[in-house]
Parts: structure tokens; sequence; C-alpha cells
């Protein structure tokens, strides 16, 4: 009999990289969510470069030692999925990374106990009891982390507060108290190294209050602002940021699918506290599919309207980001059935991205059927759903400027049997490298190739400035370029292909002029 083993650091470093910020800024942010979920009202942290640590201290509910005894196991949680906006303690799991030591200590009831944790070896992570130094006084946790490194930015007050203010800002906006005092009636307060976090409100010559309703539904759901800075925002405040329970979950535009005039002056804060039950396991993101994921886009509808209705009042409505996105990259597509054709005989291994196939799709109709059905025993609904069917089966993953027109319907059948030789349409199978779009903020990449897809990272700042200067096309083009270069050539000769694409590339704009001028 064998036993499974667990390599727990290569767990521990896959649990980081789940999250889109910094090692230390998830440790707090998460050990700070947890103390809300706690209850908790005051949170103070404390400091101390000299030593080094870096000391959390919360007046929430507690654990008993058979809860703390569980809180050091991995993929054990007393939460519920939906509740709350911590992961289950994975900010002190993690801590374990950057860590020689973790010591918690706890006040419940009649409970009062301690425990220090450390990350031993690869496969080992031993804790014990040890006794409680007193920093709870009535009930609470407090969690004293000691970096391995005294240059660690946990014990930095700026980054501290930075990290704070950033992902926990509807906690320090007073326009945002009102709604959060539901989920926190004694009010919640963040001291650190014995300063109190002042609140700070929008300061912006336009600021717009936002009420997020759904549906029918008078009790308002969500509240917020939008505000339009006089100057260019710094790049971490852009755009509007969601939140639920005070916590900050998603901040930009591309979440939003909206695209104002001047995105780089545009900002604003939502709180919904409805969307906790929609977040995802690392609470870091929101679920779109099955029933959460529908609260989540229902939230997100009223969000958006909200949004866009404002930004037409104030004259910055652009279009949509994935129109906007689609009619960047239609020409594009429709250029790259010439431009991979064109260099498919110089670099071989493009191949099979050009490759096409004579016929396609046919549609084969059944004797003695009219226009439009399969055959007297089949209803109208459900030819018009095969048909449905047979259709999303041929539709090609790139549109054709010579063939944008919908093909003729099928004739009817005038020969007998189960499938007669009557009339047939083609529709033909065209090149198979169409464009996606994604958004990957930790890759330097402008986009990557997957399959038949090259997937453009929208979250590059690259783009952004291409969104902002009009120049979608030729950044996607680009984009397209560097992604299968790899593909197509030697690392050494990546630079003479993307030239050749792009020379090619700008010359089918004059091709596909001629076409309209014939």
């Amino acid at each position: 009999m064998g036993e499974t083993r667990v390599d727990l650091l290569h767990l521990l470093e896959d649990l980081r990289d789940a999250y889109p910020g910094s090692t230390e800024a998830t440790i707090l942010t998460e050990i700070v969510a947890n103390s809300l979920d706690s209850g908790a009202a005051t949170i103070a942290i404390a400091t101390d470069p000299i030593a080094p640590a870096l000391t959390i201290v919360d007046d929430g509910a507690g654990m008993r030692r058979r809860e703390l005894a569980r809180y050091h196991d991995l993929a054990a949680s007393l939460k519920a999925r939906g509740d709350g906006i911590g992961f289950a303690g994975v900010g002190i799991k993690i801590a374990l990374l950057v860590c020689s030591e973790v010591v918690t200590e706890t006040r419940r009831g009649r409970h009062h106990v301690a425990s220090s944790w450390r990350l031993a070896s690869r496969n080992r992570a031993p804790w014990r009891w040890v006794a409680p130094e007193g920093r709870v006084a009535a009930r609470g946790t407090a969690v004293r982390l000691v970096p391995e490194s005294a240059l660690s930015p946990l014990v930095d007050p700026g980054f501290v507060e930075g990290v704070l203010r950033r992902a926990f800002q509807p906690l320090f906006d007073p326009a945002l108290v009102p709604i959060l005092r539901e989920q926190y009636p004694r009010g919640v307060a963040v001291v650190v190294n014995g300063r109190a976090l002042d609140l700070h409100g929008a300061e912006a010559p336009d600021v717009a209050p936002l009420a997020i309703r759904v549906g029918r539904r008078r009790k308002m759901a969500g509240a917020g602002y939008l505000m339009r800075a006089a100057e260019t925002l710094p790049e971490e405040l852009r755009g509007v940021a969601v939140s639920t329970f005070g916590k900050v979950i998603r901040r930009g535009w591309d979440w939003l699918a909206l695209a104002p005039v001047a995105a780089d002056r545009v900002a604003g804060l939502i709180e919904v506290p409805a969307l906790a039950e929609s977040l995802a396991l690392n609470k870091a993101d929101f679920i779109r599919a099955g029933a959460r994921g529908a609260i989540y886009l229902a939230y997100r509808k009223a969000i958006q309207e909200a949004v866009a209705h404002q930004l037409s009042l104030w004259g910055e409505a652009g279009e949509p980001a994935e129109r906007a996105r689609r009619r960047a990259t239609r020409p594009v597509e429709r250029d790259l059935e010439t431009v991979l054709a064109d260099l498919a005989d110089d670099f071989p291994l493009l191949a099979p991205l050009v490759e096409q196939r004579a016929g396609g799709q046919r549609r084969l109709p059944a004797a003695g059927a009219e226009p439009g059905t399969l055959g007297p025993g089949v209803s109208r609904l459900a030819a018009r759903e095969a048909a449905a069917t047979v259709a999303r089966s041929a539709t090609p993953p790139i549109e054709s400027a010579a063939n944008e027109t919908d093909p003729a319907p099928a004739q009817p059948a005038t020969a007998s049997g189960p499938l007669a030789a009557g009339a047939r349409t083609h529709r033909p199978i065209r090149y198979g490298l169409s464009i996606g779009f994604e958004a990957r903020a930790d890759d330097a990449e402008l986009g990557r190739l997957v399959e038949s897809t090259v997937w453009v990272n929208e979250a590059h700042p690259a783009y952004r400035r291409a969104t902002a200067s009009r120049s979608e096309g030729y950044h996607t083009a680009l984009a397209v370029a560097l992604a299968l270069a790899p593909l197509a050539v030697d690392p050494a000769k990546e630079h003479a292909f993307i030239t050749a694409f792009l020379a090619s590339w700008g010359a089918a704009i004059e091709r596909r002029k001629g076409r309209r001028r014939r």
C-alpha cells in the first residue's frame, strides 16, 4: 500500500500565484479580510522593523481550541462557500513562504490558546501549542508574522497603509459607510502603529453618486460614485472598482466592457454587498457560471447601465469595449487570410493555419421537405434548432471580405429517399486562425497562440495606450505577428518574420481597396 504525499511548498506557491498582487500584499489583505469576517470593529496593526515583525490584532469572534487546531490544516475551513471575503485563512498559509515563524493567539469565551507555526521542509509545516502572550484582551485573534528578511515590505508602515487603502477602499470612504453599516454595525476602525487611518472621499471637479438597483426592486442593492478628474489619474486608480463587504475585487474598465472617451481621467467606486455570494474560491474574482454566475451578471448589467448613463451625461460615453474590439479586429481577421497565404510559401510551418478544405459543411434536405424544414415528421421548432446547430458547426471563426452575405436557402427536394440528392448549399471552411481577447495583468507578452486562436492581452499597458490613441488594429496585427513568430521560424529569424508579416499586412489593405473599386 502506498501513501499520498503533498509537496507543501509547491502547493503554497500555487496558492500565492492565484492572486494578482504581490505575496506580501496578498498576506496582508487576506488576514484583514478574515478579521472582517469574524466581525471585528477594530483592527490594530503594528510594524517592527528591528525585530522584524508584523502584528495584527482584531476584536472579532476569536476561535476555540479545536478551531485553532483545524486552522493549520490546508483545505479545511468552517466557512460556507459564498460567505465572507476571506479565503479560509489562506493569508496565514502563504505567509509560511516568506516568514520564519507565524504565531497565532486567539480568545473566545474560556478558550485562550496560541500556536507557533513554520515551514520546515517541502513536505512538512509543523506547529505546536505555546503560551499566549496576552495580545488579545476580551476576545479576538492576534497574528504575529516574523519575516525572514528584515527588508520585507510587511514591516514598512507606508506599504501596509497603501495596500489597505487600495484593497479596502470603501472602508475609508465616507460616501460608502452607510451601505456597509448593515454588514459592520459597529463600524470598522483600522489602526497602524497607534494611528487610526482617516477617511478619504473622492476629490475631483466632477463627482456623481450612483445608485445600483436590480430589476424592479425599490431597495438600493449597491451604491457608489463616478468621478472625473481634470488631469490624468494614476494607473492603479483608473476605471471603476467594484467591492463587496468593503473589499475591492475588480478594478478597471475591461470587466465592465465600457470604454469612455477619457478613460485615464474617469474613475469610480461601487459597493455591492450581495456580490459576496458570487465570489470565486480565491475571493479575488467572480464566478461567471451557474446560479452564482447569474447573480454576478445581473448586478454587472445594473452597474453597466448606471455607469453608462452617467458617462452619457458627461459626454464621455465611448463605444462599448467589446464592439470596439470587434470593429478593430474584423479587418485584421479578413486580411489574415491573404497575409498567411502569402507567407505560407516562405514559412511552411504556417501551413496548418492556412489550409482550406474544399466543399465544407453541406445541408442535406430530406425527401419531400419544404424550404426551411427537415422533413414531414419534424416540427418547425426542431427544424430551426437543427438548422442553427448546422449553421454553428459550419460557421468559420474568421469572416471573409469576399463573402459576407448569407448563403442561399436550401431548395425543396424533388427526389425520393431518406436523403434526396436535391439542391445543396456549400459553406466553405475558411482559414482557421482567429483573434480573441483576455486579460493577463502579469504577462509581459502582447499576445499568445493557443491552438488556432491568437489571444491578445488586453491588460497590457500597450493595448490600453493603443485603445486611447485609436490604433487597436495595428496593435492587434503586431500582437498576432509576435505570437506566430515562435511557431513560424527559429528564434534567430523572428525579426525577419515579423517584418515580412507587417509588410504583407500593410499591403493587404491596398488589395482590399482595389476589390472595393472593382
